[in-house]
């Protein structure tokens, strides 16, 4: 089996394929599997190729963008899921499933000291 070099990858067409498989989702171990390497391999690249790395940010980003704007309007259009979902991840401070309550237990030691006191 050939040793794919990293240096194939880095001229501008393959950037613009790593780039724009990972715009259509695909996961990095889907992206490695499609050039031939293993997962740990394109790692390594992401880590030594600035131009591999950034085509996979580049991708990525785009893909994300799409996904918020389409939570958005799913959130804006009505749909319960969506607006519950961007709720707890924009404000959760509001809307998280479980809130955090501080309870000042200062007056309760008083209280049962001054008890104490009385014996």
């Amino acid at each position: 089996m050939a040793r794919i070099a990293m240096e194939e990858w880095e001229d501008k067409d393959s950037l613009f394929l790593l780039e724009s498989w990972a715009r259509d989702g695909l996961t990095e171990a889907q992206i490695a599997g499609n050039i031939g390497i293993s997962a740990r391999t394109l790692l390594n690249w992401r880590k030594r190729s600035i131009p591999i790395f950034l085509a996979l940010k580049k991708g990525k980003e785009v893909a994300d963008f799409q996904i918020e704007n389409a939570l958005f309007k799913s959130a804006l259009d009505g749909n319960v899921t969506a607006q519950i979902f961007w709720l707890k991840n924009r404000r959760p401070d509001k809307w998280r499933d479980r809130q955090e309550s501080k309870v000042d237990l200062t007056e309760a030691v008083r209280i049962i000291d001054s008890i104490g006191d009385g014996d």
